[in-house]
């Protein structure tokens, strides 16, 4: 009989580990699905700021910069559209100074590199692009020459 009971025993014992590690299971399972359900209001929070933060209210429409350079390590010369008219600024010391105005000029009398919108931007991809093909060129060839 105690061979019975040693046996019993040991399947209660088999079956409370089974159940605990269920539960533990069923405990991780909620706690993933609360941290996903909190990653998503996270993002489709973020997503709603972008569409209607406070940079898409409208407030600069009036003002927009046309083109900026820097002349020096904290002084910048800044050209800004303010509805038609052009105002050459400069931006340096914690103070702006207005260094010209001039009426904004038609789309069509602006200079290529003035109405490209991405200048920079666009060269910049261009040469990441060629850099790109350049290394993957070099390294085909190399691999094409030790087979």
């Amino acid at each position: 009989m105690s061979q019975v009971s040693a046996t019993q025993d040991t399947a209660e014992a088999l079956g409370s580990a089974q159940g605990d590690a269920l539960l533990g299971l069923a405990t991780l399972g909620k706690t993933a699905l609360a941290l996903a359900l909190v990653i998503a209001v996270i993002l489709l929070c973020s997503a709603l700021l972008k569409r209607v933060g406070p940079g898409r209210t409208g407030h600069n429409r009036h003002l927009k910069l046309v083109a900026s350079t820097a002349v020096g390590q904290r002084e910048r010369v800044v050209i800004v559209d303010v509805e038609g008219t052009w105002l050459v600024l400069g931006v340096g010391g914690g103070e702006v100074t207005r260094l010209h105005e001039m009426p904004a000029p038609k789309p069509d009398e602006l200079p290529p590199s003035t109405a490209d919108a991405e200048g920079f931007a666009a060269r910049f991809a261009s040469a990441m692009r060629q850099n790109a093909r350049n290394t993957f060129t070099r390294s085909s060839k190399r691999s094409g020459e030790d087979v």
